[in-house]
């Protein structure tokens, strides 16, 4: 289940102007798939250029643009990786051709095409001699990696066939592949892999079967680089992200813990042999959780979200993380939180918060420190502040934003339940053409609270909802509120919640336990936990959290489903879906919304066509947003 809604926590590149602006809002500089050379002096971007995003090489000392690389006019590029010689690899898609090349940049900046992919292809890794690349490709894809995409007509035969991601492996000196032969095995799907030191094979998560809905029973495997010949290493009893080799070859660390989306990633450290073995928790008991790792020369470096903070440390078994740059922040970087020079010296990411656009920060990994300013002059939205509060043992963490200049009298205000739940809402800057900013510019308040089940407090609190989803996450959210009407002048008869995905099931679900809230907005939501177990297409995910599965153990699934306690309900609410929805297919919508309808209660529900998880399209999205707030406008600003 998602992250986040698009439609909740949109941050465009391009700003819009807000509903009634009168001039157009300055355009924010965005640094995508950023990496870093590995001797730290070199930074890769994608970022704008007139109209379209080009791969941009900085100065990590300061920022300063050395040059753009832009090959493929009609491409979008994705997956910049240095080589150890400090060449630049990365991949052009030609949506309209149905292509992606694989190309690699000289040092100086000749560009050669090393294979040419028909379908889609994504994490690109250099060989630790530098003469290989391999990448993850998918031929003849029929959707988009990921279930969160759209998904493909469900007609035929179902269940017989899957798009496969395998790996591929293309010399750098050879010449443009253009019929493209995996190295791994047909019929196993792989997510995420890292080279092993000698190059002759990789670690990497794999599973048999459909990729969207297996990642959850993945086992950590390795592969060899001629061969293809799969060894499994470790069938870990949680999640497993980010598998990475030690530099002498001997361990692999991941991250491990209760994850329920694929990306969404947080947990505590593991090592296990690379010969095999039983997985050790070096990390056991942190109050924090681990959403990147990096074994470099220097040892083990993380990115973690400890309460309201995302911070950089290093990580030596058996000790608590050494804390280095910390902020109160969000960060992104590669397919990480940060990204890492190969001695472990040097780090970058790109942060920004709620009241600071996106700018690149680089450094020594104790001190980092922003090198690009081309954001500054953009003023904020929105104030922001970290709300804390305690509920029955746990110390739960939230953010409230509200307008710059504090109102005068009581305010309505909207919390919005993260998706997940395995996932937390983290700082971002927000866009004019947000809903967040739209909200705050009509003189709402918008409360993110972080409650059990969520990322940042340790991997204790992460599980805490396990067999009790909707229980005490939403006694945290009510607690937060009452902590955030003591600090805020918010008006308690004037109460909104919203959420997509697990947070469209908060949403669904707080309708039938509390009427303190005048109006919800329900994207993606779970209605019904026993017909959805049996028409979504990841029913995988809910096993860690059920413990069993819903035909062994139907009344779990049936004690946390809105639909069961439908009487109750009598919020008004509004519903939006995705019609290709594979993680929370439209059913559970329109199951809610008939279940509303004749019980009276004011609904809205729209499927919009096409539409994968939590509506990500532009178009569609704005639709959302115009719905949702003039939902809350009726029902909770005109509130008495």
């Amino acid at each position: 289940m998602r992250l986040k809604s698009a439609a909740f926590a949109s941050a465009a590149i391009l700003l819009a102007a807000a509903p009634g602006a009168t001039q157009t809002a300055p355009a924010i500089h965005g640094y995508g798939s950023l990496a870093l050379s590995p001797a730290g002096d070199r930074t890769a971007t994608i970022e704008a250029q007139g109209t379209r995003g080009v791969v941009t090489l900085r100065s990590a000392a300061d920022g300063r643009v050395l040059g753009t690389l832009d090959p493929c006019p009609s491409c979008g590029y994705s997956g910049l990786t240095f080589a150890p010689d400090g060449g630049l690899v990365f991949l052009a898609r030609d949506y309209k051709a149905g292509t992606v090349a694989l190309d690699h940049a000289d040092a100086r900046g000749a560009v050669r095409t090393l294979a040419t992919i028909r379908g889609i292809a994504q994490t690109p890794r250099v060989s630790p001699d530098g003469k290989r690349v391999a990448l993850l490709v998918t031929l003849g894809a029929n959707k988009e990696s990921g279930a969160t995409q759209a998904g493909v007509r469900m007609i035929g035969e179902i269940g017989e066939q899957n798009d496969e991601q395998r790996l591929a492996v293309f010399d750098i000196a050879g010449s443009n592949v253009t019929a493209v032969t995996p190295v791994s095995p047909q019929g196993r799907y792989i997510y995420e892999y890292d080279w092993t030191p000698d190059g002759r094979g990789f670690v990497a998560t794999t599973a048999l079967g459909n990729g969207d809905n297996n990642w959850w029973v993945a086992t950590l495997d390795a592969i060899d680089a001629q061969s293809g010949a799969v060894r499994q290493i470790a069938k870990p009893a949680t999640q497993l992200n980010q598998p990475r080799v030690s530099p002498d070859g001997k361990t692999v660390a991941y991250i491990g813990g209760l994850m329920s989306d694929f990306g969404s990633i947080g947990g505590d450290v593991f090592t296990v042999p690379l010969a095999g073995g039983t997985p050790r928790n070096i990390t056991q008991g942190a109050r924090e959780t681990v959403t990147t790792i990096d074994w470099t020369r220097g040892g083990l470096r993380t990115v973690s979200l400890a309460g309201d903070q995302v911070r950089l440390g290093t990580l030596v078994p058996g000790r608590p993380v050494a804390p280095g740059f910390a902020k109160a922040a969000s960060a992104t970087a590669g397919d990480g939180r940060a990204v890492f020079s190969a001695d472990g010296r040097i780090a970058a990411a790109v942060v920004q918060d709620y009241e600071h656009a996106p700018a690149i920060y680089a450094g020594p990994v104790a001190a980092l420190r922003q090198v690009t300013h081309d954001n500054d002059a953009i003023q904020p939205i929105a104030s922001a502040r970290s709300v804390t509060w305690k509920n029955e043992g746990f110390d739960v963490q939230g953010w409230l934003l509200g307008p710059r200049i504090a109102p005068t009298a009581k305010a309505p205000m909207i919390t919005m339940v993260h998706g997940g739940p395995s996932a937390a809402s983290t700082p971002n800057f927000y866009t004019p053409a947000s809903m967040v900013a739209q909200l705050i510019g009509a003189g709402y308040y918008v409360f993110y609270p972080n409650p059990r089940g969520s990322y940042g407090q340790g991997e204790a609190f992460t599980a805490a909802n396990r067999r009790d989803f909707g229980g005490g996450d939403l006694r945290d959210i009510l607690a937060g509120i009452d902590a955030v009407e003591k600090v805020a002048p918010i008006d308690d008869n004037r109460l909104g919640l919203g959420g997509c995905s697990y947070g469209g099931f908060m949403a669904m679900w707080a309708n039938t336990q509390t009427n303190r809230f005048k109006a919800i907005v329900a994207g993606a939501g779970l209605s019904n936990w026993v017909s959805y177990y049996g028409t979504n297409g990841i029913d995988q995910w809910m096993l860690p959290f059920f413990g069993k599965s819903m035909y062994d153990d139907m009344k779990a699934y049936e004690d946390v489903s809105a639909i069961y306690q439908a009487k109750k309900a009598k919020t008004p609410t509004f519903i939006y879906v995705g019609e290709r929805d594979i993680e929370v297919p439209p059913t559970q919508s329109i199951e809610w919304w008939h279940a509303l309808k004749d019980n009276h209660v004011p609904v809205s529900l729209v499927i919009y066509p096409d539409a994968g998880h939590c509506v990500p399209a532009p178009e569609q999205s704005r639709d959302v947003t115009k719905r949702a707030i003039a939902w809350y406008d009726t029902y909770v600003k005109a509130a008495k």
